[in-house]
């Protein structure tokens, strides 16, 4: 069942109970590195995800996220079903979930119960909340984790009702937190024999991007409220997003970077002006800085020339793109950023976001596809569990496995 293909983990098998985004960002992440990923999906519809962002009939959305897993779509409501999922336990190096906390121990699946059915399994658990704690057992999805963590509180205008962020930043990124809680556990076992339950909670990755938030309320004591504020950062300057003509650009000019800008802008006599000369003093007339910064800025007859010019002196600078935007920018397709795949179930090519680990070793991503629905049954049984293609069909025509084309 190997993909003969060799990358970083060629060889390891994961079992993948995941759905929707942050478990299968983990279990994608760990199969685009070679890793031979077998999806379970629920019977008969199979990852909740391959009903959204529909097109052609096909998810692209399942797409994105699973490629280069083997599906095997089961009644897990049938014991026979459950007794296939029980025997590929012991096949496996890593199980992956993303159900509410207690799921998996009421599916007869608990991490002890795993342990006695392989004793060096890593079971990654990964949820809103965490697997403890007063909020383990509260459904939660992204958004949920990032109110509690106190981040939607910082993001959108002063005295207004704060945004959300229309990317799954808390998802993707609990998922690749995920992917390396297992690869840390690996390398335990490695050294001692031993697998180990790991706990990747989703708030707890969003609370782990408070930069200078948290620490600044207790050592202010309690002076310091951080909350959103708009467009501009709150403990340097200048850094945040600026109007231009047309359009709006990001400058990142604070510390030794303010004199890169002064020079861009001509006013040379702001780098030792004590009104602006430090972070500090600049902080404290934020409005007079964005001002001359946007005043200049609007001498440019579009964002591009303002970009260009800033560029020849140095200053962190970058237009705001938007996603059309980036299909096709030339940096972004050479490294892959943006890449093309192809989907036969959906008939052409996809635009989707790039791996973003790159290996000097494996310098070419994996050729991967995602799966339609089942369409793996056959090989996992039979390579994995020695089923013979009779006794797989028998199951299909019993309703215990389900196969589709899209």
């Amino acid at each position: 069942m190997s993909q003969n293909l060799d990358h970083a983990l060629t060889g390891l098998r994961v079992l993948d109970f995941t759905r929707a985004l942050a478990g299968p960002t983990c279990t994608r992440m760990l199969a685009e590195m070679g890793a031979e990923v077998v999806k379970v999906e629920p019977a008969p519809k199979g990852d909740m995800s391959r009903a959204a962002s529909v097109y052609n009939k096909r998810s692209l959305f399942y797409v994105q996220h699973n490629r280069g897993k083997k599906s095997l779509c089961v009644n897990l409501r049938d014991p026979r079903g459950m007794a296939l999922v029980v025997e590929l336990v012991r096949h496996v190096d890593v199980v992956v979930e993303n159900f509410k906390p207690g799921v998996m121990a009421d599916m007869g699946l608990s991490y002890e119960r795993l342990r006695e059915l392989k004793s060096d399994i890593i079971l990654c658990s990964i949820s809103a909340m965490g697997q403890t704690g007063p909020l383990a057992q509260k459904p939660g999805y992204d958004y949920i984790a990032q109110a509690y963590a106190g981040v939607t509180s910082m993001i959108g205008d002063e005295d207004e009702a704060p945004y959300i962020p229309l990317v799954g930043l808390g998802d993707v990124n609990t998922g690749v937190h995920g992917a390396l809680a297992v690869l840390a556990a690996l390398r335990h076992r490695d050294r001692t024999g031993r697998g180990q339950h790991l706990d990747v909670a989703l708030l707890d990755v969003y609370y782990h991007f408070h930069e200078v938030n948290v620490h600044q309320v207790r050592a202010s004591g309690g002076k310091v409220k951080p909350t959103r504020v708009g467009r501009h950062m709150t403990y340097l300057s200048p850094g945040g997003v600026f109007r231009a003509t047309g359009g709006y650009v990001v400058i990142m000019s604070f510390f030794h970077h303010w004199p890169d800008l002064c020079r861009a802008m001509d006013r040379p006599d702001l780098i030792e002006d004590p009104l602006y000369s430090t972070d500090l003093a600049r902080l404290e007339r934020r409005d007079a800085v964005v001002k001359i910064i946007e005043d200049w800025l609007h001498t440019f007859p579009d964002v591009s020339s303002a970009v260009s010019h800033m560029e020849k002196f140095d200053v962190p600078v970058a237009p705001v793109l938007s996603v059309a935007e980036t299909l096709d920018h030339p940096h972004l397709r050479a490294r892959g950023t943006v890449r093309t795949i192809q989907d036969s179930a959906y008939g052409g090519d996809i635009d989707v976001p790039g791996f973003p680990l790159k290996f000097s070793e494996f310098p070419e991503e994996l050729p991967l596809a995602a799966a339609t629905l089942g369409q793996h049954n056959v090989e996992v049984l039979t390579q994995y569990l020695k089923r013979t293609p009779e006794e797989v069909k028998h199951l299909l025509a019993e309703g215990v496995l389900v196969e589709r084309r899209r």
